[in-house]
């Protein structure tokens, strides 16, 4: 499954939103906060966008210089939570955001260890929250 334009979290609100009320889920080399989404705000531009197109779970990735280290490292640490983000979206929970927070442990561990990491720790959420 492709990780499609609408599915990134620009607006800095929205990335507050869930670091202020999403469910903390530790994942060893990352922290993955999820909040469910308020899809019913009032606005008609909300109503449209949600009649349009289907609810898919959106994402946000940051890795600060203090905790992985220079920009070569943070976008190599981002790039590898995308792709884990990429292909595991069939697990996650539809109309949630989720806020992935990078450690220098993302850089040096392999991709299969933090894809299982990943799936157990939100494998049990996903199954909760639907």
């Amino acid at each position: 499954m492709r990780y499609r334009a609408g599915q990134h979290i620009r607006r800095q609100p929205d990335i507050r939103r869930v670091r202020t009320r999403g469910r903390r889920h530790d994942c060893g080399a990352f922290v993955v906060l999820s909040a469910p989404r308020d899809t019913a705000d009032g606005t008609p531009e909300t109503a449209a966008r949600s009649l349009k197109t289907p609810a898919l779970p959106r994402a946000a990735f940051v890795a600060s210089r203090v905790a992985v280290g220079n920009a070569v490292l943070r976008n190599r640490a981002k790039r590898r939570l995308r792709e884990l983000f990429r292909a595991n979206q069939d697990i996650l929970p539809p109309d949630t955001d989720f806020l992935f927070l990078a450690r220098r442990a993302v850089l040096d561990a392999p991709f299969a260890v933090l894809a299982r990491n990943f799936r157990a720790a939100l494998g049990g959420a996903a199954a909760k929250t639907s």
